[in-house]
């Protein structure tokens, strides 16, 4: 009997204990999904955190992006209005470009040129020595107005193609400078910019004292920049603006040299 009895109370225990065991087992299972389910919140809070990041660095970029396409525009309207402003004067200084040219008196020299005129003037060329060398030269004149004209109706390979033409028949023809400048020119505008620099550096090696010098380093420095040799020209600009002062080419060197030094600030 006693053993009857202690064997019930074996059973009893037994079955009180196992409730209390399952019900830790499950509570310790339902903290494993609270701390996976915390673990899963925090990795998506992460992920969220990398997302708006990622968001504010592309915004970012954009912004930058569209800022240097403005200032990209912004070039390529100074340049277009700085070549249309050239074409306006030159339309009203060669208008009467066929009239005759009057002999020109004779001028010493200056060991040290004055300021020239603006760079897109496009005057007669002087003869010092004899005045009535000029008169001789009709068929330069004629070859030199047919290339110009051709530059001004917009036909630039044309009259790149014509000004070269002009310079092997008159190399050191009373037009050559101005033919040099112009070929230059007429290679800036197509952005063929290592040529256009070969002819403004060979009209200022060859006339230094030219009333288009100023206008040619100018183009030097903008056909440097064109090439991306950025300090090559920092330093031209800066030395338009230092040997030719006062004039619309310093002026110009020095809003192009301030524009570049910003956009590298910037950067």
């Amino acid at each position: 009997m006693r053993k009857f009895a202690l064997a019930l109370a074996i059973v009893a225990a037994t079955t009180a204990a196992t409730p209390a065991f399952a019900q830790r087992a499950s509570l310790a299972d339902r903290v494993a999904v609270l701390e996976q389910r915390a673990s899963d919140n925090q990795a998506n809070l992460d992920l969220l955190n990398q997302v708006n990041q990622l968001k504010s660095e592309l915004q970012s970029l954009r912004a930058q992006v569209e800022e240097l396409q403005q200032q990209h525009k912004q070039l390529q309207d100074s340049s277009k209005a700085e070549y249309l402003d050239t074409d306006n004067r030159l339309n009203r200084l060669e208008g009467g470009a066929g009239a005759p040219v009057p002999a020109a008196a004779p001028q010493p020299q200056a060991s040290v040129p004055a300021p020239p005129p603006p760079a897109v003037r496009d005057s007669a060329p002087v003869v010092h020595g004899d005045a009535g060398l000029i008169a001789q030269g009709g068929d330069e004149r004629a070859a030199y107005d047919a290339a110009f004209n051709v530059l001004k109706s917009g036909q630039y390979a044309e009259s790149a193609r014509l000004f070269q033409e002009f310079l092997s028949v008159h190399p050191s023809g009373t037009y050559a400078p101005n033919a040099l400048y112009w070929l230059g020119e007429s290679y800036y505008v197509t952005q063929n910019y290592q040529l256009a620099q070969e002819q403004f550096q060979t009209l200022l090696d060859r006339y230094p004292t030219h009333d288009k010098a100023a206008g040619a380093l100018l183009k030097v420095g903008l056909a440097q920049f064109g090439l991306k040799q950025v300090d090559a020209a920092e330093r031209t600009l800066a030395n338009v603006a230092n040997r030719y002062p006062g004039t619309d080419a310093a002026r110009t060197a020095v809003d192009r040299l301030n524009a570049i030094q910003l956009s590298r600030l910037r950067n």
